[in-house]
């Protein structure tokens, strides 16, 4: 990679070190552009007429994150987010009194309280899988909890809360072999390393555009396997997802198409493929290389720390690396940082309900630099020294 080269096509990373992108990623100016010509375009002929005028161009937003994804166009959905695109998934499903769903306590909120509402309205019950003993989901628990109750094995591959990886290609051989559909979160992958649906095994996918993949806010995607959403049905129903016969019935549209919506920002949906198809070009094969290594650089620094503690588990982690400074709260280690430029977020138990306290979370991607994980360093060690007895 040509890291000066992505770095100047990148207009955020002349004003800020950027460690945030694990919540919103920089927009390339690639990206940027594709946007803002098409709302000019759109802002002179009419909504309707230019999204009719660049429809092969809409269309191949599906394609990219189909090939993103190793899927086809037609298993993917378009959404204006992730936690929609999951809940369209999850919410076709029709669980009884006695189902069971199987999940891991790295499981984000969103979906735990999902399962919490599904399993409160219909008798479902929610069991939680132990991890193991490096803190990720214990595949050989999954595989002693799997019985004919199971109907559904919902996993996040990367926690909001920490650096881990899910072991999913596991899970996907678990869930395979019991004939149990897998609801794959991939929110926090996509874009980051490669993600194989195929060689994983899952049967759902959602992911965001806004993270990792340095797609616009505002849009995400579902994929599904072909043949598995021809029997769902999707909890909302309109004319993109079904076709009316004029009296009393409706034919639902094939393939993925079905969970979608009529209306979207095309500008957004032409920024996602415009993203996608950079990640592709770029190799996503790259791109997880030099994730993978600024986080471990970066958690190797930061243990480095007196005061510092990192908090990431997993045998395999990645770009998402969580710390706390011993005698601030995360949110001023988080105000600290921006003080000096630096953007962080900071994770709660609101976000990663099985979590236990809020986390500094730093999220380097490939264009960053090890000058920017420095300087974070240094305000974090300024901050932790500023504790020390003297």
């Amino acid at each position: 990679m040509d890291i000066a080269a992505l770095r100047e096509d990148t207009p955020g990373c002349a004003h800020r070190v950027h460690l945030n992108n694990a919540g919103a990623a920089l927009l390339s100016r690639r990206t940027l552009d594709t946007m803002t010509a098409y709302l000019e375009f759109e802002a002179r002929i009419g909504g309707y007429e230019a999204a009719g005028e660049r429809l092969a161009d809409i269309e191949a937003t599906y394609a990219a994150v189909a090939r993103l994804v190793g899927g086809r166009p037609e298993e993917v959905a378009l959404f204006d987010n992730a936690t929609h695109a999951w809940g369209a998934a999850f919410y076709s499903l029709r669980l009884r009194p006695g189902d069971r769903i199987l999940t891991g306590r790295s499981e984000y909120g969103s979906n735990v309280l999902a399962y919490l509402q599904v399993a409160q309205r219909t008798g479902a019950e929610v069991v939680v899988v132990p991890d193991d003993a490096f803190g990720q989901l214990d595949t050989e628990a999954l595989a002693g909890l799997i019985d004919e109750r199971v109907r559904l094995v919902g996993v996040s591959h990367v926690p909001t809360g920490g650096g881990l990886v899910n072991p999913v290609a596991e899970i996907g051989r678990i869930t395979r072999r019991a004939g149990v559909p897998f609801l794959l979160d991939a929110t926090q992958s996509v874009g980051q390393f490669p993600v194989d649906v195929e060689e994983i095994g899952c049967d759902m996918l959602c992911a965001t555009g806004r993270k990792f993949l340095r797609g616009p806010r505002g849009t995400g995607f579902l994929w599904i396997r072909s043949g598995l959403s021809d029997g769902l049905e999707p909890p909302v129903n309109e004319t993109a997802a079904a076709v009316w016969d004029g009296k009393d019935g409706y034919t639902w549209r094939p393939g993925a198409r079905r969970f979608g919506t009529w209306e979207m920002s095309y500008s957004n949906v032409l920024g996602l493929g415009s993203a996608a198809r950079q990640a592709l070009e770029l190799g996503l094969d790259a791109i997880g290389e030099r994730s993978r290594g600024l986080g471990a650089a970066l958690r190797e620094r930061l243990d480095a720390v007196p005061g510092v503690t990192t908090h990431d588990r997993g045998r395999e982690r990645c770009a998402l690396v969580t710390a706390t400074v011993e005698g601030f709260a995360a949110d001023e280690v988080k105000a600290e940082l921006a003080r000096h430029g630096i953007n962080v977020t900071v994770t709660t138990p609101e976000t990663s309900l099985y979590q236990s306290e809020p986390l500094v979370r730093l999220s380097p991607h490939y264009y960053n630099t090890e000058d920017e994980l420095d300087r974070a360093v240094a305000v974090l060690a300024g901050l932790a020294r500023s504790t020390q007895p003297r």
